[in-house]
């Protein structure tokens, strides 16, 4: 029997194999009106072929929890309940499929108010329809990015609620996991970094102090998420920054971090990297992010997942086979194939539930 396809279990829900969907933007929502952020046509169909493709978890994009934490304007939300609405076509058909439904709960920070890519990726200010960012410090992004307005203590215990507030509409809407966006430069590793967290008050400063927005929202969102139902946190294991170039949010701090998310009730740290500072140097190779999931794994004493250039069904196996890893998470490599679990199990030999209006082809 083939490791990646044995059911996976955390708290009680049970995974029918270990190849999860990545989260991964699509930035198709309505930008303006009553449809701003809500799930549509699109965003059924690219979340349903990965449930019907085989997957064990498919999990949603980065759902803003407030209108200004949206990366783009065309990203979803979840900050109403016509939002959450919308949802429940969604995580009804994963569900059908015998995959389970996950939504990242997330804020962009500094990064917010951006230009699709295909259109540039560039910031877009409040007369093209977009807002000014917030973020940890005043500190913009990189050159060409506007300054954010530094959140205040009052602001930050505001966004701690909405957080919170998205996670019990997640929840209405059948999500049975969520998953708190740490990573990738967005807010919450904004906070944690010291590259863009140059506060001097309880957030900023000492590790203590820069983890704890992470650890406030994980446990607003805990709060009103079943204590049967999984949370997970996506975090950024290394800034990537150089040696001698400075303070920066380093695998040692991830660690410690996963310790004190463990404590906390996060169950499976999704373990990424980079994303906080522009143009540094990041050796992209076959599974170069595995190592940062095996350490979490093995000193944090945490189920970690692995992300990042992981492509083949060998690889993916020979991850989960060595320890190194709990669970797989795909990205791209779903994005060129929605299918590539059934694919996967073919060549593994392992177990896969096929909807019985394709079983013919296989």
């Amino acid at each position: 029997m083939s490791l990646l396809f044995e059911p996976y279990q955390l708290r009680s829900v049970t995974f029918p194999n270990r190849i999860w969907v990545a989260p991964m933007c699509q930035y198709s929502a309505a930008s303006e009106g009553t449809a701003t952020g809500v799930p549509n046509d699109w965003h059924f169909a690219h979340l349903a072929a990965r449930a019907t493709g085989g997957a064990g978890l498919v999990m949603t994009e980065a759902t803003a929890v407030s209108a200004v934490g949206r990366i783009s304007p065309q990203d979803l939300g979840i900050w109403n309940d016509q939002q959450a609405d919308a949802f429940t076509r969604i995580t009804s058909f994963i569900g059908s499929q015998g995959a389970v439904p996950a939504i990242q709960l997330a804020h962009a920070g500094r990064k917010a108010s951006t230009a699709q890519p295909w259109n540039g990726g560039g910031p877009v200010g409040p007369d093209d329809g977009g807002w000014q960012p917030v973020g940890p410090s005043p500190v913009p992004f990189s050159d060409g990015f506007p300054t954010p307005h530094e959140l205040t203590v009052d602001e930050i215990a505001e966004m701690v609620a909405q957080f919170r507030t998205a996670a019990a509409r997640a929840l209405a809407a059948g999500f049975r996991v969520a998953e708190v966006h740490g990573a990738h430069g967005y807010l919450v590793h904004q906070f944690l970094s010291p590259v863009s967290n140059r506060r001097t008050d309880d957030y900023g400063g000492s590790f203590d102090n820069r983890i704890r927005l992470a650890l406030e929202i994980t446990d607003a969102v805990r709060s009103v998420w079943p204590e049967e139902l999984p949370v997970l946190f996506r975090v950024s294991a290394t800034d990537w920054l150089a040696d001698g170039a400075g303070p920066a949010w380093t695998a040692d701090e991830t660690v410690e971090l996963a310790r004190r998310l463990k404590q906390h009730g996060v169950d499976l740290i999704d373990t990424s990297s980079g994303g906080n500072v522009a143009g540094v140097s990041i050796p992209l190779e076959p599974g170069y992010q595995v190592p940062f999931a095996s350490r979490i794994r093995d000193e944090a004493g945490i189920p970690a997942g692995a992300v990042g250039l992981i492509t083949e069904p060998v690889q993916a196996e020979k991850i989960i086979a060595d320890g190194e890893a709990d669970v797989i998470l795909l990205a791209r490599e779903l994005l060129r194939d929605p299918y590539w679990p059934l694919h996967a199990a073919r060549e593994l030999g392992g177990e896969i539930r096929v909807p019985e209006q394709y079983a013919r082809a296989f």
